[in-house]
C-alpha cells in the first residue's frame, strides 16, 4: 500500500510538478541577478568594512549572496524531485525474468540519465560551500597583506566565477527538469508496464 502511495505520489511530481518548476525557473532567469555582467562584480569589501569590538568586519558579496539565497533551494528541490523519480522507476521494476527484458532496459538508462543530473546538482551545491571557504581564505590574506594587489584581484575573480557557476546552475536545473519530464512522459508506458514492451531503445 505504501508503495502504491509512493508511485502514485511521484506521478503527481512528475505530471503537475515538473512543469511548474520549469515555469518557475524561467521566470526567475529573467531577474536581473541572472544576467552576467563582470562590472557588477567589483569587490567593494574594504570600503564596505566595519569595525566590531575593535575587529575589522569584512561582509560578503552581498550580490553573491543573494544570488545563492535563490539558487540554493531550487538545486536542493531539483536533487530531491531526482531521487524520487529514481525511487519511482526502481519501484516499478520487476522481478528478473528469462526473456522480454525490453522494458525493464529503458527503466535502467532512465535511472541512470536520472542519476546523473543528481550528481551534478549535488556537486552544483557544493560549489557553494567551496567557495565561501575559498573567499574567506583569499580575504584573510588581503587582510593579513594589503600591499599585495593580487589578492583583492583574485577575490573580484571568485566572485565573478561564483556568479556565473550560479547562473549556469540555474539554466542547467530549468533544462534537467525539460529533459527529465521529457524523457519519462515518452517512454512513460515502457517504464509502467516493462515486460509489454517490445522495443529496448529509449524515445
Amino acid at each position: 500500500m505504501a508503495q502504491t502511495e509512493a508511485v502514485k505520489q511521484t506521478e503527481n511530481r512528475l505530471v503537475q510538478k515538473f512543469p511548474e518548476r520549469i515555469i518557475h525557473l524561467n521566470e526567475l532567469l529573467k531577474m536581473p541577478e541572472f544576467k552576467i555582467a563582470s562590472n557588477d562584480m567589483n569587490c567593494e569589501f574594504i570600503k564596505n568594512s566595519d569595525t566590531i569590538s575593535g575587529q575589522t568586519l569584512i561582509p560578503s558579496n552581498k550580490k553573491i549572496v543573494e544570488v545563492i539565497e535563490i539558487v540554493k533551494p531550487n538545486l536542493a528541490q531539483l536533487a530531491e524531485d531526482a531521487k524520487a523519480l529514481i525511487m519511482w522507476v526502481s519501484l516499478l521494476i520487476p522481478k528478473i525474468e528469462d526473456g522480454n527484458n525490453f522494458g525493464v532496459s529503458v527503466q535502467e538508462e532512465t535511472i541512470s540519465a536520472i542519476n546523473e543530473v543528481e550528481i551534478k546538482t549535488t556537486k552544483s551545491l557544493l560549489e557553494i560551500t567551496l567557495y565561501y571557504s575559498a573567499r574567506a581564505s583569499l580575504i584573510s590574506k588581503v587582510c593579513k597583506y594589503p600591499f599585495i594587489e593580487d589578492y583583492q584581484y583574485a577575490v573580484a575573480e571568485l566572485d565573478e566565477k561564483q556568479y556565473f557557476i550560479m547562473s549556469l546552475a540555474m539554466h542547467e536545473a530549468r533544462n534537467s527538469y525539460s529533459t527529465m519530464h521529457e524523457l519519462v512522459i515518452k517512454n512513460f508506458d515502457k517504464i509502467k508496464k516493462p515486460r509489454s514492451s517490445n522495443n529496448d531503445s529509449l524515445y
